[in-house]
């Protein structure tokens, strides 16, 4: 089983630059993607394959988040903004920003597998922006532990917007107290480890310098100075048949870089 997750800086963008003609080339099973920045009516052609199921979360501001999971075999469920799998709590403000789809397989021998495209929100802008973030973090986790405790295998893909380890970021030292390296947002990420999830990548390359994003100024793409932010987190059964990850930067889509997760029998 392939799964991608990208952060594509916008699907009509990336389009252009050539994503769904590298995208044609790689047999995934799902691709998750996240700042999609457009809506129904704005997809190109190229972005709609043959082949897959699509299922989106548009933002009702233009140009702005949007989530997308494409996936070969069709869900037995879909479920489209934070809402549909959490009715009794109010994330009105997160649905309006396009931000989660989860697609539901069942199987009478091993439950549910549930793959979710994620995109959470970042705090750079402002401070107000962080606390949105916050108490996005506080809202997310138990939700995610309550689907766990039904059973289910959970493939989590996404923009996290959290560089976990001071690995996981080129310069930490001078980021300690920027959004997405906060004490406060990575103790936040303990607890979601602590809980049964598994970054699937520091499991297989514990020590390994990757990065997923870098910024569009200066030189930081071309000296490497990034950081990761975009995961596949998985629930523990799932995390055991993780057999490669990698970061696709041969070519440039966009100012994150596709991730390709694949998972053995």
């Amino acid at each position: 089983m392939k799964v991608i997750t990208a952060n594509l800086n916008g699907i009509r963008a990336a389009t252009k630059k050539g994503f769904w003609d590298w995208f044609s080339d790689q047999n995934a099973d799902f691709l998750c993607l996240q700042e999609l920045k457009a809506h129904a009516h704005q997809i190109p052609p190229e972005a709609m394959p043959d082949g897959y199921h699509h299922h989106y979360h548009f933002a009702q501001k233009p140009g702005y988040s949007g989530v997308a999971l494409y996936s070969r075999l069709k869900p037995d469920a879909v479920h489209i903004g934070l809402s549909a799998i959490d009715p009794d709590s109010d994330w009105s403000d997160m649905d309006a920003e396009g931000r989660f789809v989860m697609a539901d397989y069942l199987n009478d021998d091993s439950g549910t597998l549930s793959v979710i495209s994620v995109y959470f929100p970042s705090g750079s802008s402002s401070a107000t922006r962080q606390t949105v973030k916050m108490t996005f973090l506080e809202r997310f986790l138990p939700l995610m532990q309550r689907l766990q405790a039904d059973g289910r295998e959970l493939i989590v893909c996404g923009d996290i917007n959290i560089a976990h380890q001071r690995i996981d970021l080129k310069n930490w030292r001078g980021n300690q107290k920027n959004s997405g390296f906060l004490p406060e947002e990575r103790a936040w990420f303990n607890q979601w480890i602590e809980t049964g999830f598994t970054d699937v990548l520091r499991q297989l390359y514990p020590e390994k310098e990757q990065y997923s994003w870098w910024s569009n100024r200066g030189q930081a793409r071309a000296n490497n100075v990034g950081w990761r932010i975009d995961y596949h987190m998985c629930t523990s059964e799932t995390a055991k048949k993780i057999k490669q990850i990698d970061v696709y930067t041969d070519n440039w889509y966009s100012d994150h870089a596709p991730i390709t997760a694949i998972f053995g029998g």
